[in-house]
């Protein structure tokens, strides 16, 4: 049997060291084989990048080298696909390799699309990869006073990081002692302040407190970098000194190219996690079109559900559970304190008080993921 997982994320990561834990015997009976293909050496734990964003972390803590985290049975190649042929249950890379499956999952990701809004990458800044993230600390330091505007385009990955990125606005401006010479506003696309409507009820209060204007209803529509003004789809505009964008997201690449799903989102039955029409194809994290947050808690949830059942088809010829939509999500509601974001497909989140306590939780977290994804969390 042969198990061929794309992507070497979060949530491939997962499924691939929980496979091997599941079927060691099979594997060392050499009835079953697991690949995993990535296009990079390095694995990046991807919301430290808004760590870095606020000097909080160094760049180079954001990595660790991929095969260090797998299991020694899983073969590992770094060879970016370029055609899937799921017809023929084949793959090939960008190497020019076939590789033949039974099994496949696809766990590719998302990535930023800035360049749909006309001026957005030459006007503002993003904490959406390293680079960009490290040239808006740099920003944030020079910024001697005046309005920084956020907008927020969606869908985009970590659906609370821009709520997260106000509140550590706000403690950044107060430690740096110039709050009272920073305007702060917050631009969000539909008619609440977060899209999660028990979030955006407690977020609201708090943007109260902390002196965070917000409109809402702010579909961007283009940036204009040299007079400094963003426009919205709506017909109004926001000036700003320092323009922060949570940019517009799509699927990657390859699988639009493939034809896989509109927008690059797989279209994915959200309880089995497999692609519309294919049975042996499973699909996981931000990669596919399932009603969920595209977070790593949502990969992680899902890897463990299509791990159990990959194992219990190659066991028993049947799968035993579904995914029920389960998200869990820390939120920092400043530079010391946080509160968490717990919800599935029924039942709605219900946000605690933040605290320290959760505060210093999720900085463990950011080290304890490193074990997460080896399965053993």
């Amino acid at each position: 049997m042969r198990i061929l997982i794309v992507g070497g994320g979060t949530g491939g990561t997962i499924l691939a060291n929980q496979l091997v834990r599941r079927l060691k015997d099979e594997i060392r009976a050499k009835k079953v084989r697991i690949t995993l293909l990535s296009d990079s050496d390095r694995h990046m734990y991807q919301p430290g990048l808004l760590y870095v964003a606020f000097g909080q972390m160094a760049p180079d803590q954001l990595y660790r080298d991929e095969a260090s985290l797998l299991e020694s049975s899983i073969k590992f190649h770094v060879d970016a696909v370029t055609e899937f042929h799921l017809d023929r249950n084949q793959v090939k890379t960008k190497s020019g390799k076939t590789h033949d499956y039974d099994i496949l999952a696809i766990a590719t990701g998302a990535r930023i699309v800035p360049q749909e809004v006309p001026g957005m990458s030459e006007g503002a800044e993003t904490f959406y990869t390293e680079e960009g993230a490290i040239r808006m600390h740099k920003r944030l330091m020079e910024f001697k006073g005046g309005t920084v505007a956020m907008v927020v385009s969606i869908p985009h990955k970590c659906p609370v990081a821009p709520v997260e990125a106000m509140f550590m606005l706000h403690d950044f401006f107060k430690m740096r002692g110039i709050r009272d010479k920073v305007k702060l506003q917050y631009k969000y696309p539909v008619n609440h302040v977060h899209a999660t409507a028990n979030v955006a009820r407690w977020a609201k209060p708090e943007f109260d407190k902390a002196g965070i204007e917000y409109e809402t209803l702010f579909n961007v529509r283009e940036v204009d970098p040299v007079k400094k003004i963003v426009y919205s789809e709506e017909g109004t505009e926001c000036k700003y000194d320092l323009l922060i964008a949570i940019p517009p997201h799509r699927g990657m690449e390859m699988i639009e190219a493939n034809n896989l799903g509109q927008g690059g989102w797989i279209p994915t039955d959200r309880f089995k996690l497999t692609m519309d029409g294919h049975e042996n194809v499973y699909v996981i994290g931000d990669a596919s079109n399932v009603p969920v947050s595209k977070t790593g808690s949502a990969a992680h949830f899902e890897a463990e559900i299509v791990a159990e059942n990959i194992a219990s088809v190659i066991k028993t010829g049947v799968p035993v559970r579904e995914y029920d939509g389960k998200v869990y999500c820390f939120i920092e509601a400043g530079y010391d304190r946080a509160t968490y974001n717990a919800f599935d497909y029924v039942n709605l989140p219900e946000l605690k008080p933040p605290s320290k306590a959760i505060h210093w939780f999720k900085v463990a977290y950011n080290q304890l993921y490193w074990t997460t994804v080896r399965g053993l969390l």
